[in-house]
């Protein structure tokens, strides 16, 4: 033990100048890079920026979404320079660029409080770590088959949805609390509004973002209990390119004659890849910790040698594991789709998607439940769906709701930011349906109703015509019937009740938004009638209103 100590002691000198710390540089230039496309996204600041890039250059994305689908949709194709980078110098993606990874090794590090042999011991690789390829392939066999649900564990994905939804409206509120605060000092707040990841002036609120955000605090809390736990236990990202990094080129090399077994390469080992023996080339994450730690200058990152006995190469993942994870991937399927909620004979009516989704069943093939849609838009309409709205397959991606605000009219951003084809890319005119898109008509998200036993003209006789004045829709959508009637007080009142032209709503939902029985609205909108689906439509045919 003192050995050891005393060892950990003489490298302090040699870590001033070192690779790991080459590679922390490089940790925060992509996790800014990563910060500054959440803030980017938001509708003032888009400007053209690829806000989408990280999540592009994803080859778990990119591969799961070719199963699903058939094909590579836009700039996915990024993904095949990630692929090129692991077969040159393995898993450099998780230890070097990965965001996600970044937040698990600082926290590792954060609390990196125990002594050294107690961090060796932590670092040894565990069997328990074959889960991330059963994992992996789960996923994949589903998305073959159609269900595409790798936004689940896939840390890009994770990490995009987590700061969308919980951390960046966390922040916003931090910082309208210190603004007040400065303000009543008399201080300039000015510049706070710039780093806000919201619209600086209305709050943003997220359904469902207290189990998003548990979810991501009990993953990064799994720290505790083993260091990086995520990325040896559950990442299927790092699954797939601990599958590709067997055939790199280089590696970490350990010169037998030189090492001593100290086993100091396992105090900070990010991988657990047991570089003090035969290396775990699917789990290392080239992360150079060991090269710096080693006293005796054994081990080096270097092109591929012959002797393959110094190298385990491939998972440690049996058949017989491999077998089990493939039958749990089919079983797992129908359970997936077997919920009912996203078939045209038996859908979801609150399911309502933005404006250029595909039909629902492609729509949940490409989906990938990042939520950069919802950052984008700028009037907090768009909601991560929940069990109840969109069961499991659907759990987490976009979903509109009316009753927090309303899709507006000239917006496109939501298509601009999907970097996969669930929200295929429109123009301002295509939603509108003027120019060359007149004859197609408008994109409709669904159509509006009335509850009339809530309605305060219908049921209460209270004159209010809001939903008919900020209908959007030109010749409106909502328009009213004047009505006779006599009030408590024997007077004759005349009333305007309103009533829905169905041929004419875009399920816009500002009607719902701006009603103003706020519990439950008098006026809503469903997804019946949505363009998407010819199978939706409410009524059999089209009529001609003038």
């Amino acid at each position: 033990m003192k050995r050891i100590d005393q060892l950990i002691s003489s490298l302090s000198v040699r870590r001033i100048l070192r690779i790991t710390n080459v590679r922390i540089l490089a940790q925060l230039f992509f996790f800014s890079i990563f910060l500054f496309s959440v803030w980017a996204t938001w509708t003032s600041r888009l400007g053209g920026y690829p806000v989408s890039r990280i999540l592009e250059i994803d080859p778990l994305v990119m591969i799961s979404t070719m199963l699903s689908t058939g094909y590579v949709y836009r700039y996915l194709g990024w993904g095949l320079l990630i692929l090129g980078v692991t077969l040159l110098f393995g898993r450099v993606f998780c230890n070097w660029v990965c965001p996600y990874g970044s937040l698990h090794q600082f926290v590792g590090w954060l609390f990196n409080i125990g002594r050294a042999r107690d961090r060796i011991d932590e670092n040894r690789y565990r069997s328990i770590y074959f889960l991330k390829y059963a994992i992996l392939v789960v996923l994949l066999i589903l998305a073959f088959m159609g269900a595409l649900q790798i936004g689940l564990l896939d840390p890009i994905c994770l990490m995009y949805r987590s700061f969308a939804t919980v951390v960046a409206p966390a922040t916003d509120m931090v910082i309208d609390t210190v603004s007040l605060k400065a303000n009543n000092l008399e201080l300039d707040t000015l510049w706070l509004d710039s780093l806000k990841f919201g619209p600086g002036t209305a709050r943003r609120v997220f359904v469902g973002s207290f189990w998003i955000g548990l979810f991501i605090f009990g993953l990064v809390s799994a720290n505790l209990l083993i260091p990086r736990f995520f990325c040896r236990v559950l990442c299927p990202l790092g699954a797939l390119l601990g599958v590709i990094s067997r055939f790199s080129l280089f590696r970490i090399n350990r010169d037998v004659h030189k090492c001593t077994d100290c086993n100091l390469c396992l105090t900070r080992c990010e991988g657990a890849a047991d570089p003090q023996g035969a290396v775990r080339l699917s789990e290392c994450f080239s992360c150079m910790n060991c090269i710096d730690d080693c006293p005796e200058d054994a081990l080096s990152f270097s092109l591929v040698r012959l002797d393959t006995k110094q190298v385990i190469p491939a998972p440690s993942m049996s058949r017989r594991k491999l077998m089990f994870a493939s039958v749990l991937g089919l079983a797992t399927y129908p359970f997936i789709k077997n919920h009912g909620v996203n078939t045209d004979e038996n859908f979801s009516g609150a399911l309502i998607r933005p404006p250029g989704s595909v039909e629902e069943s492609e729509f949940l093939s490409k989906c990938i439940k990042c939520d950069q849609c919802i950052n984008a838009c700028p009037t907090n309409v768009l909601q991560p769906a929940t069990l109840q709205e969109a069961g499991i397959e659907g759990l987490w991606t976009p979903v509109m709701n009316f009753n927090i605000g309303h899709c507006q009219l000239k917006c496109t951003l939501c298509s601009e930011v999907c970097p996969t084809g669930a929200i295929r890319k429109i123009t301002v005119e295509e939603k509108l349906g003027k120019g060359s898109f007149e004859e197609q008509g408008p994109i409709r998200l669904g159509t509006a109703f009335y509850d009339t036993g809530r309605c305060l003209p219908h049921a209460m006789e209270i004159p209010c015509v809001v939903c008919e004045e900020v209908c959007p829709v030109s010749p409106k959508a909502i328009q009213t019937k004047d009505v006779e009637i006599k009030n408590v007080f024997e007077e004759i009142v005349v009333l305007n009740k309103p009533f829905i032209v169905p041929d004419l709503c875009i399920g816009c939902g500002i009607c719902q938004t701006e009603c103003p029985v706020k519990d439950e609205r008098a006026v809503y909108v469903t997804a019946i009638g949505e363009s998407r689906s010819r199978e939706r439509r409410l009524l059999l045919r089209t009529r001609e209103v003038g």
